[in-house]
């Protein structure tokens, strides 16, 4: 029988980065599981539109003198970049989603899931998440644009409030709000971890990102010292967008365990803020010697 990992409590970093693991370790095959039932088809989706987007914005890569540049118009361009951005935001929301109502299942059940509970909960949540996810994302970006230093102060808040809206089931705009004030007392360590969590998440996606620069600086005659300027032919082939799919998909692996991580960092917060988890196994006991 599989231990069960108790998300309400309190963790210090270590605790929280030890715990992310072996969730991710104890759960992956019935999680995974879940996530290309109920976000599969977005995945696919995303997949498809990678492909299409790597091999029309490789093309200009292809430059031969002697045929012109490429013939691909700038429409065709723009039309690959909108239809991934999308694909990527769809498959983003659905899997976060997935993970998100999954753990949320798994503490209902006591480490049991309902995928079925899941499928559902994340359908009945799909526009909320969708908008609260873009509007993460602009927090980030617009915040990146003024100046570095105002990401850090709203990278915490922005890292719990999809936690928020699935384990205290509040809508988009409460969940946004209230992950400030969650965060409020305890910004430093939880900015500590999120920084030291996403270092080995970096470090991790550039080593799996390896294969794909070596096979395009082979492909460029980098290491042989041929690279020719005046005739710089495609180097998009078969070979080239499998790479970057199994990249893509690595990452997504990736994407899988911060959302993991992030529940954590929820429930640390919430717990040494409102103390549910402690109230809710107090009045177990009390129960039980009733």
């Amino acid at each position: 029988m599989k231990s069960y990992i108790e998300f309400k409590q309190q963790r210090e970093l270590g605790a929280i980065l030890t715990d992310t693991f072996a969730f991710f370790r104890m759960e992956f095959k019935p999680l995974f599981k879940a996530i290309f039932k109920i976000a599969g088809p977005y995945i696919v989706f995303f997949l498809v539109a990678l492909v299409f987007y790597v091999y029309i914005v490789g093309d200009s890569f292809n430059f031969d003198i002697s045929k012109g540049f490429p013939s691909t118009s700038p429409m065709m361009y723009l039309l690959a970049i909108v239809i991934y951005f999308i694909a990527a935001i769809v498959a983003y929301t659905a899997t976060t989603s997935t993970v998100l109502h999954y753990i949320k299942s798994y503490i209902k059940h006591n480490g049991a899931t309902d995928v079925l509970e899941v499928k559902q909960n994340v359908k009945q949540t799909f526009w909320g998440f969708l908008g609260l996810s873009l509007l993460k994302w602009l927090t980030l970006f617009v915040s990146m644009m003024l100046c570095c230093l105002p990401v850090f102060y709203f990278i915490v808040p922005m890292a719990i409030v999809l936690p928020i809206l699935v384990f205290r089931e509040m809508n988009a705009g409460d969940s946004f709000g209230y992950g400030f004030t969650l965060t409020k007392d305890e910004f430093w360590i939880t900015l500590a971890t999120i920084i030291v969590f996403y270092i080995i998440i970096a470090v991790a996606a550039s080593i799996f990102s390896v294969p794909t620069v070596i096979y395009t600086w082979i492909k460029m005659g980098i290491f042989s010292g041929a690279v020719d300027p005046s005739n710089m032919r495609s180097f998009v082939d078969p070979v080239y967008i499998f790479l970057n799919v199994l990249s893509s998909l690595f990452q997504y692996a990736l994407n899988v365990l911060v959302t993991i991580g992030t529940a954590f960092l929820y429930f640390n917060l919430n717990e040494r803020k409102n103390f549910t988890g402690t109230m809710e196994r107090i009045k177990a006991i009390g129960n039980t010697e009733e």
